[in-house]
């Protein structure tokens, strides 16, 4: 099984792993809306997406582990730190670990062997990389995916439900959204801005825990593994903070948080006229502060059966249409569209407050070239409106 992210979504895929009893692992690809700058041969800046990868380990359709492509073992000692374990292996013995594709679970049976910890912290570590790997798998909306089945992750010292799973993370995204745009990723790094205020307002003891943790060296994932918590439980503890401007979240130099705007300071601004079809005036608002100063052309338009007419005339290069809308679905709007030689080739993504495979398939049907799911942040809208423009 393997295919593309656009057609079916990781959520309907550990599903059909989960039905079906498989034994195997699951190969994830994506680029992150992060990226990695290098300098290029005149000294200027060049920025790319990075590339990520990440692989899932089944048993009889239950997850035995999680590992994400470039294992530096970074993972794991975070949580060692938490448990307090000073006693780790050297660099020959972790090179004389056995070839694997999943090296942090090697590492992690050799520290048992040891006996440098013992089954409990062992499970509670895996049961920490298994979430937080499956709450960045479950965010993705592109990439490529590969499942082969074979034999198991062997030995076994825990297997997951992955109905249970899914249905936890599902609920903390939908939380995790909420927190935007003062919270965008788990890969900021938290920093004290105004100290005097915290100082005045909240005890010392807050006060010197925050100070210890905000160091920008530290993100707010390896901030969650320190503490043996789940992301959302972290963030959500900080947000008032944040909010407050008291605390502020930044990247680091070498993970910055949006690719539009850096490179576009070398290559200049992209243009094009984007309509968006959306009877909630809100959306349309939040559409436009994104991308105008960005330089798009974005036009909101209210009504449905006058936007038939309007797209016309107005001829964009891309169009955002909602799916539920009052006076006309936006499942018809698209199908109307595509009817015309003028709108065939023009990519149509759908709106959504849904996030299901059958959504995705109607989409398909009447002939949508991407969806967008509700609440979106400004890199989400950012990469597709860039995937179906500028990268034309």
């Amino acid at each position: 099984m393997q295919g593309n992210l656009n057609e079916i979504d990781i959520c309907s895929i550990l599903q059909l792993i989960e039905l079906g009893q498989r034994t195997g692992q699951l190969w994830v690809e994506a680029y992150s809306s992060h990226h990695n700058n290098k300098l290029g041969k005149d000294g200027a800046n060049i920025y790319r997406p990075k590339q990520q990868s990440w692989f899932v380990f089944f048993l009889n359709g239950q997850i035995i582990y999680c590992q994400e492509g470039e294992s530096s073992l970074s993972r794991i000692s975070d949580y060692l730190r938490h448990y307090r374990v000073e006693m780790q292996l050297t660099d020959k013995q972790i090179a004389s670990l056995p070839p694997t594709d999943a090296p942090e679970y090697a590492y992690l049976w050799a520290l048992l062997e040891r006996n440098i910890i013992n089954p409990k912290i062992a499970g509670s570590i895996i049961y920490g990389l298994v979430h937080e790997t499956l709450f960045d798998l479950l965010s993705l909306r592109q990439g490529n995916f590969i499942f082969h089945q074979g034999a198991a992750l062997a030995p076994q010292l825990n297997t997951f439900e992955i109905a249970p799973f899914v249905t936890k993370i599902t609920k903390q995204l939908q939380e995790w959204k909420q927190l935007y745009p003062h919270i965008q990723s788990p890969e900021q790094l938290p920093v004290l801005s105004d100290k005097v205020q915290l100082q005045s307002s909240l005890p010392e003891a807050t006060v010197n825990k925050l100070q210890h943790w905000a160091d920008r060296k530290t993100s707010l994932r390896q901030l969650a593994r320190h503490l043996n918590r789940d992301i959302l439980t972290v963030a959500k503890a900080i947000y008032p903070y944040v909010q407050q401007s008291w605390l502020q979240l930044v990247y680091s130099e070498t993970n910055q948080p949006d690719i539009y705007t850096d490179s576009w300071k070398l290559q200049g601004k992209p243009t094009g006229r984007i309509v968006c079809i959306d009877d909630a005036i809100a959306i349309g608002e939040t559409i436009n502060s994104i991308l105008q100063p960005q330089g798009y052309e974005a036009i909101t338009l209210t009504n449905p059966l006058e936007a038939l007419s309007l797209v016309f005339q107005i001829k964009p290069d891309l169009i955002l249409c909602d799916i539920a809308m009052s006076e006309l679905e936006g499942y018809e709007v698209c199908a109307m569209l595509r009817h015309s030689t003028a709108f065939r080739l023009t990519p149509i993504i759908m709106l959504t407050g849904k996030d299901g495979f059958m959504d995705r398939v109607k989409a398909k049907m009447v002939g949508a070239t991407d969806y967008l799911t509700k609440p979106f942040t400004d890199t989400e809208l950012l990469m597709l409106v860039d995937k179906y423009i500028n990268n034309q």
